[in-house]
This record gives structure tokens, sequence and C-alpha cells, in this order.
């Protein structure tokens, strides 16, 4: 299953730790693709010089596109499996193989969740929280962590969660499609290091993710 599994990196201005993540993700795939979403920096200049296959946006277009850019490239490259973790060295590549030991297991879906997230500001946290609870309401889906971005899933649950969002919405919609397909999924715990202040959804994402869950539920 190694070859057959594509590792999907999206990375926005992330020269300062993108060669280690890369070096790392390889010891796990030969397959691995980062999603230079627009970068100033030299993010695909060193992804390429570290081997990975580099695929490259003009202008930034959010989390959710670069994912979505990266992913349908693997799909078209007959991928089977596909992980996808981010780019800031806060995910372990060292654990994809826990990842597709689940897959093997039979789920079609492997969420990430992590574990002491004492370095998150408390009103994400509770924002987390809050957004976890929203989900299990509207799809009947329970996740320790819905925000987390480390993942793993098949070809065939890909086609079927397909995300429309461009911004860090497209982890809800996820599962709001998961949820809507009654696929067979899973959590593991993983480890996370915030190396700088902590990045990511901000209350103002929150925000419209929650609302983003309540129209998704009802319009589709």
């Amino acid at each position: 299953m190694p070859d057959e599994t594509w590792v999907i990196i999206p990375a926005y201005n992330e020269g300062k730790r993108i060669e280690k993540v890369i070096q790392c993700a390889l010891k796990q795939s030969k397959n691995v693709i980062v999603v230079d979403d627009g970068s100033r920096d030299r993010t695909g200049e060193l992804a390429v010089r570290c081997g990975a296959k580099v695929i490259r946006h003009a202008v930034n277009l959010g989390k959710g596109g670069a994912l979505k850019t990266g992913c349908d490239f693997a799909i078209e490259k007959k991928a089977k499996v596909i992980v996808v973790l981010d780019a800031d060295g806060q995910h372990d590549p060292a654990d994809i193989p826990r990842f597709i030991e689940q897959i093997r297991k039979g789920n079609k879906i492997v969420f990430g969740y992590r574990e002491g997230l004492d370095n998150m500001p408390g009103i994400l946290r509770l924002g987390n929280l809050f957004i976890n609870i929203v989900t299990s309401i509207l799809y009947g889906i329970r996740l320790r962590d819905t925000q987390s971005g480390y993942r793993a899933f098949t070809a065939d649950a890909y086609k079927k969660i397909r995300w429309e969002a461009s911004d860090y919405s497209m982890e809800s919609e996820m599962i709001a499609n998961l949820g809507k397909r009654k696929m067979k999924y899973t959590e593991i715990p993983i480890p996370t290091i915030y190396h700088d202040s902590y990045k990511g959804t901000t209350v103002m994402d929150g925000v419209k993710i929650v609302f983003n869950m309540i129209m998704w539920r009802l319009t589709r």
C-alpha cells in the first residue's frame, strides 16, 4: 500500500520548515505532493530540491483550494489512499503508517485528533469544542478534534467527500459530506507541536464554519 499512498501537503510561505516535513514524509511514501499556494518565499524551490512533486498556484487560493488541487492530481495518478497533513511541522509524517493501518482495517476516512492543546489560546479551544458539538448535532459525526488537518482517506471516499470551500471551512465540509454519505471512519491520537504562536482557524473562521455547516445541512 505505500506505493499506492499519496501524501498531500498544502504550503503557503513555509520555507522555514517545509524541508524537514518533506524529508520525513518521503520515508513513508515516494509520492509526496507539495501544493505551493502562491508563496512569496522559497517554499516551492525548497520542496523541489527535497524531492517532492510540486504544484504551484500563481496566487494564494487558501488551504481548501490547495488541498483539492493536490488530491485531484493524486486521483488522476491512480492513488488508492491519500494522506493530508500540514506543512508547518505540527504533524509528524512518521505517524502516516498508523493512518494506513486503520485504512487497512476497513475505514474509509481516518482523522487525527491532537493531544495536549495547552498552547492553543483558551478562546480557540472553546471554539473547537463548540464546532465539535455542532458537528455531532447536525451530522451525527462524533470527533474529538474536527479542525485537525491530519487525515487519510481512500480514493473512493475522496470522490464522495470532495469539498467546495477554499478556506479552512473545507475540513468541516469534508465531515459534513461524510455525515451524509454514512461511510466508516475512525480517529487516532496524534502529538502536535506548535513551533511558533498558534496559527490556524481564528474566531471569525469558527463563526463562518458553524454558519456554513448549518447551511450545508439545510441546502444539500
